[in-house]
Order: structure tokens, then sequence, then C-alpha cells
């Protein structure tokens, strides 16, 4: 068969895929408002596995492989888990959803803002600003329904300009996004790595690239205020020997090309934003929650130990403990805590009592729906049994 025809028809099926796909998400969303009215929780992890098994023996049958299989429906289970917690959320609203965010189209920040408007079934409209407190502001002031900022990556850490930041404003946590970061080396189309003399990135970009980039020689290094930023100057430099660090989908909106593909110095390069609005979000029962806070303890000894051993006698989960130098105090500091608990739930209204009478102060930034969504696994007996059976079935 000719070539051309075989491609026709592999882009025909790809067309079905897309449209089962968005089919599926629309019953997935159904799902949740019978959840809803009935309430019920989001996951049924036993049903989950199941579903699994059953894919992968008739995947069998099909000659695909299991692990190929299991990998696909953990990434369509875990769309279609964020679907509900979404419309659990915030309901199914048409409209659109004004979110400021570090950096132009292409960014980083711009394509996680744009994935959680669409994933609430809203048009994105995006609003650039070049420095957090720019992000910050224009939702204080109304001219944005939300902002997206980053507040921590895998490979260089917490990104602590945001942490002081959450201190002196009024916004709430709302929400947060997990972006898988593959950091590309974008140039102009026909640029060769020995072409190029300076780079353009996001410090962030920087320093999670700096073994790849260590590698180099006779390169300079330029910082830029977002990834946008620096393909931006990379589309209008007339200098060939210029590059820049971004996303390989912010890059096709400059039209550049990737040179270089995982350059960030670890393997499983995530930023972890979060969402900020003026109100407070109420988070459904239904729905796992995090809730984040500032306390100021006494300068003491063992005061730390003393308002976290609270958190333990309620049984409430800590994810994330960040020290920043208060100002004007030396040497004290000030905590910012991720606990696993809703802030209308009868154990933390006791903690949160408790760590007030005990503390210098304490401040809850938000309590939101928690997006880290556990990969959906068969039973490890189930899935032997079946990837035995095909390996038995091809001798």
């Amino acid at each position: 068969m000719d070539l051309a025809v075989l491609r026709e028809q592999i882009e025909s099926l790809d067309k079905e895929l897309l449209q089962c796909l968005a089919k599926r998400r629309a019953l997935a969303l159904d799902v949740a408002k019978d959840k809803a009215s009935r309430g019920g929780t989001v996951r049924d992890t036993g049903r989950e596995a199941e579903l699994l098994i059953r894919l992968m023996e008739m995947g069998q049958d099909m000659g695909l492989d299991p692990a190929y299989l299991t990998r696909l429906y953990q990434i369509i289970i875990e769309d279609s888990v964020l679907t509900q917690h979404a419309w659990l959320q915030q309901g199914n609203e048409q409209g659109t959803l004004a979110i400021a965010h570090l950096g132009m189209p292409g960014s980083y920040s711009h394509l996680t803002a744009q994935s959680y408007a669409h994933r609430r079934n809203c048009t994105f409209e995006g609003y650039t600003c070049d420095t957090f407190q720019a992000v910050i502001s224009a939702v204080e002031d109304g001219r944005t329904t939300l902002g997206v900022l980053p507040i921590e990556n895998t490979s260089s850490g917490s990104i602590n300009d945001v942490y002081d930041l959450l201190r002196h404003t009024h916004l709430h946590i709302i929400g947060e996004s997990y972006l898988v970061v593959d950091h590309h080396l974008l140039v102009k189309p026909g640029t060769a790595l020995d072409d190029i003399h300076v780079i353009y990135a996001h410090p962030q970009a920087l320093t999670q690239c700096s073994s790849f980039l260590s590698r180099l020689n006779n390169v300079t290094l330029v910082p830029e205020a977002s990834s946008a930023h620096a393909m931006r100057q990379v589309a209008e430099d007339n200098n060939p020997h210029s590059a820049a660090i971004g996303p390989q989908s912010g890059g096709a909106l400059y039209e550049l090309v990737a040179l270089a593909h995982n350059m960030a110095n670890q393997a499983e390069n995530h930023t972890r934003f979060i969402v900020v609005s003026r109100d407070p979000l109420r988070v459904p029962n239904q729905l796992p929650a995090k809730t984040s806070l500032i306390m100021a303890t006494h300068n003491q000894a063992g005061s730390l130990v003393d308002a976290l051993m609270v958190l333990r006698s309620h049984g409430i989960s800590m994810t994330k403990l960040e020290s920043r130098p208060m100002p004007g105090n030396p040497w004290e500091e000030l905590f910012y805590v991720d606990v696993l608990v809703n802030n209308h739930a009868p154990e933390w209204l006791s903690a949160e009592k408790e760590l007030a009478a005990m503390t210098r102060f304490i401040k809850v930034l938000g309590c939101y729906p928690d997006e880290r969504i556990k990969a959906t696994n068969a039973p490890q007996p189930l899935a032997d049994s079946v990837q035995n059976s095909e390996q038995t079935n091809a001798f």
C-alpha cells in the first residue's frame, strides 16, 4: 500500500482516538455530577485496578503490551480524576477565566494557567506579567480573577521569592498544579550546537540545567524574566549563534526547533504551581484537601517541635515544611507548612486553635484540592499473571 495512504489511515485513526478521549472526558463529568448528588468520593481505586486488569487482558488478545497499556491508562485515569476534581470544585459553568502568569505566551507559567482554565471548561484569557509581584498585584486589584505562581521544583527546590510574597498578600491559595518541565534547547532552524555562543533562559532553568550547560564551551548564559522572554529574544535576534531554554510547545509559537532534549539535572523534573484568588475556596468533602499556612514560633528551644506535635496528635499529615528568615528579627524564622486536611474538618479546627495559643502568629494561606494523583496499578499477582500469559503465548 502507498505510504501516503497509510499515513492518511493513521491520521484518521488519530482523529477517532481524540473524539473518543473527548467523549470519555464528558462521561467523567457526568460521573462527577452523580457523585456530587450522592456525596460519593471521586476515586474508587479498587474499581480502577479491576478496569486496568480487564484492559490488559483484552489488549493481550489484540497483541498489545500490558506495560504499554498500563502507562497509557494511568494518564487517562489521572485526567479523568482531575477533571472530576475541577467540576466538583467549581462546577461546569462556561465562561472566560482571566489568569495572571509570569511570562509571555509559551512560558511554563502560561502553559500551566492555560491548562487550569481548560480543565474547568473555561475560555482562557492570559495576563502577562514580568515579575511574581506583578502577578500578585494583578489579582489583588481585580485585573484578573486568578494568578498562577511557581512555588517549588524537584531540581532547584523552593522558589523563595514566592514564599516571601505570600506572607504579605491577602490573597488565598485555591489550587495547585504540577507541570512536567522538559527543558529543550531551542534555536532557529539550521543552527547547530557548535554554532551557539549565547543562551537565554530564566534563572531557574539555568540552575536546573547546570550539568548540561557546564559541558558547553565558550557559551555566555543570559538570564531572562521568563522562558517566553528567552524564546522571543532568540526569535527576534539577528545573531545566528543564540539559543533559548524552554518548552518545545512554547518554542513552536516562536518558530524555534529543539536542538537538545531532557536537559534538566534530574530526569524527573516537575514544577509545582499554586493558584491564588481574592476569595477563599470551600473544598467539597469528596475531594482530598490540602491546607497551607504560615506560623512563627517563639524563639525558644523545642517550640517548633511542640507545634508539629499538635499536628501529629490530631492525625494530620504534613507534606511540606519550609523556613524563611523573618525580616527585622535576626536569627528568627517563619515556617511555611502544607498539611493534608480540609480547613473545615473538626481535627483541623481543634489543631488550629491549639497552634494559635502556642505560636507568635499563624496565618492560613488557603485550602484547596490535593492535585497529586497516585497512579492506578493493577494488583501485582494479577498483573504478573497477564504478563506471564502473554509471554507463554509468544512461544
